[in-house]
């Protein structure tokens, strides 16, 4: 599979979701334009699109907690991508290792 096969978005971005590949637990979901998916095939670390900044983003950068990327999987449609990574450090801005920390419940 190359990367002229995947099925970007409107606004040339693919969802990401970032997986601990020892463990198997979900890290974060982010975006990847087609540059931040190249960025990450060739350095073998986690480069992403940042839609808030609207710039890309090489994880780790700048709190030193890169992840080294082990593989690049695509899904059955194209349009999402699973990257396997080993973790220097909590994957979440707020020091949480998963970005998926808390539990959704019915209640107030």
């Amino acid at each position: 599979m190359t990367l002229d096969a995947l099925r970007f978005d409107a606004a040339g971005l693919v969802p990401v979701i970032i997986q601990d590949a020892a463990s198997g637990q979900v890290l974060t979901l982010a975006y990847a334009n087609r540059e931040a998916l190249e960025r990450t095939l060739a350095s073998g670390q986690t480069h992403l699109w940042s839609r808030s900044r609207q710039e890309l983003w090489h994880k780790g950068a700048t709190s030193g907690h890169v992840q080294q990327v082990v593989e690049v999987r695509v899904d059955c449609d194209n349009d999402a991508v699973l990257y396997r990574v080993i973790p220097n450090g909590p994957a979440c801005h707020t020091g949480a290792q998963s970005c998926f920390s808390h539990l959704l419940s019915e209640g107030p």
